[in-house]
């Protein structure tokens, strides 16, 4: 071998060493970057009739396993939907309270029956007939403390829908973006290596947002789907959109004020399960109209059992009882629990808690027939005993049980249900709501400490499959150097030689 050959192959080997240097330093950089996947310089050995000259660098090699890698962006959208349910569920606790905590509807309803039990033993009594009043108002306030913490979790979850889609149109982009980059390379038989962990990274982004699958093509191009099977453009001008919108207490979707995601003029919400935004959509459209809706219910029946008896002690701002008016159950009181209030006639004359405010006719199936105490005795308390053994128990009148409150068929469609059953009495459908809204959040919450247990546990294997190995790269490193020395060695001896013959020439 010549001397320019000896020259040639130490040049390409240092050449290598400066490739294998640079990756060395791509992966100490990205070691703590979650699903990175480890690069390696590749080389090819030059030779011509048997002889040996050199070697050539090769490209940049990633190390992959495509099952793991797709069992962990599943489990990275189920860890995100879980998450983003636990925390709006927990946020509605401290309103909601505990069975029995003293700021909980059953508790508050327990007051308001024991100022009740307290007047009558002195119907006339002034002060506990405000004390009454007073009992009531702050039930009515409870109700629409926590009908409002319903509302606001919901247009919490509504523009959270409208920013996650809007990352997610970003992120879609960036993998159309870098996959047009990654076929061009691959075609002139150049590395993607760097582009492609790039591009995993744009892939757990849409993962967290939505459960996606990511279908790579020979040419190095990737295509996302849902799992209903929608393709998600990642080029173009057609991307996933969703508008901005308020979500009242009447509000709902589909048909109610709510959009939908749209993909041009197709709806496709059905589509989005998983990841922050499946749950979002779980959260606005189910979850939360349900909880509104069985609190619509109670505030209801606690409006028409009181008035039942021959006492509107709860009513809307106008003093009256909303009555349904439609096909749906809840049609014409949708939303009552954020109105319901104490009767404006009852705050103004507190003596009509013993007195009454109308008539009751009675009826078999019903109430017993009333009549108020139009001269005001004061030791009227035919009302208070109705209260107290009716309104607030299981019995519209003695042998005649209280049709029992319902926890299905109600919103504005009538198709949701409560995950309790029907309740007789005020008191046990008001713990049935506490402890079973209470036992979600609990869930939820015990869901996404499992889900973050498991995503763990499988990005500690991708780590240990295809990440960053430091002891790796360090020992990477050494040999590298070693190589380089040795090569500067042999640049440095065939300079001396030709210093040589140069001076034997001369």
């Amino acid at each position: 071998m010549g001397l320019d050959g000896a020259l040639g192959i130490a040049s390409g080997g240092l050449a290598n060493i400066g490739l294998g240097l640079g990756v060395i330093s791509q992966n100490v950089a990205n070691a703590s970057t979650p699903q990175y996947a480890v690069e390696s310089a590749s080389q090819q050995s030059l030779s011509a009739s048997g002889q040996e000259f050199g070697v050539r660098s090769g490209v940049v090699l990633r190390a992959t396993d495509a099952g793991l890698q797709s069992q962990l962006l599943g489990e990275v959208s189920q860890n995100s939907a879980a998450a983003t349910t636990a925390s709006a569920l927990s946020a509605l606790q401290p309103v909601l309270g505990t069975v029995g905590g003293g700021n909980d509807l059953g508790s508050q309803l327990s007051a308001l029956q024991s100022a009740f039990s307290t007047l009558l033993g002195d119907p006339g009594n002034a002060t506990q007939q405000t004390a009454v009043v007073d009992g009531a108002a702050t039930l009515a306030q409870g109700i629409n403390a926590l009908a409002q913490s319903y509302t606001q979790a919901r247009q919490t979850a509504q523009d959270g829908l409208v920013t996650d889609v809007q990352q997610l149109d970003s992120s879609l982009t960036t993998v159309g973006t870098l996959s047009a980059q990654i076929v061009s390379l691959r075609a002139q038989g150049m590395s993607t290596a760097d582009l492609e962990n790039q591009r995993d990274q744009a892939e757990n982004a849409i993962s967290q947002l939505v459960d996606a699958r990511f279908i790579n093509q020979p040419n190095g191009d990737v295509t996302v789907l849902t799992v209903g099977g929608v393709q998600l453009p990642t080029t173009g001008t057609l991307q996933p959109s969703l508008s901005a919108a308020t979500a009242g207490t009447t509000a709902s979707y589909p048909g109610g004020g709510l959009p939908g995601i749209m993909l041009g003029n197709l709806d496709v919400t059905s589509q989005f399960t998983g990841g922050s935004i499946g749950a979002g959509l779980t959260l606005r459209d189910t979850t939360l109209p349900t909880y509104q809706a069985s609190l619509d219910e109670f505030a209801h029946a606690l409006s028409t059992r009181f008035a039942d008896q021959g006492l509107t002690l709860f009513s809307n701002a106008a003093g009256v009882v909303p009555p349904s008016v439609g096909p749906a159950p809840q049609d014409g009181y949708v939303g009552y629990s954020s109105a319901v209030q104490v009767n404006p006639a009852v705050t103004a004359n507190p003596a009509l808690v013993r007195d009454g405010t109308q008539a009751v006719a009675g009826s078999p199936g019903g109430a017993s027939a009333f009549t108020p105490n139009s001269s005001g005795l004061t030791g009227f308390s035919t009302l208070i005993s109705r209260v107290l053994d009716y309104t607030l128990g299981d019995q519209a009148q003695a042998g005649v049980p209280q049709v029992p409150i319902a926890t299905t068929g109600l919103g504005v469609s009538g198709t949701l249900s409560g995950s309790f059953g029907a309740q007789a009495t005020l008191g046990d459908y008001a713990n049935g709501l506490t402890a079973s809204q209470a036992a979600d959040s609990a869930d939820a919450t015990s869901l996404s400490g499992d889900t973050q247990g498991v995503l763990s546990s499988l990005q500690g294997k991708m780590t240990a499959q295809t990440g960053v190995s430091m002891d790796a790269e360090l020992g990477q490193m050494v040999a590298l150097q070693n190589a380089y020395g040795a090569n500067a060695k042999v640049i440095s001896a065939v300079e001396a030689m030709y210093t040589d013959v140069l001076a034997m020439v001369t």
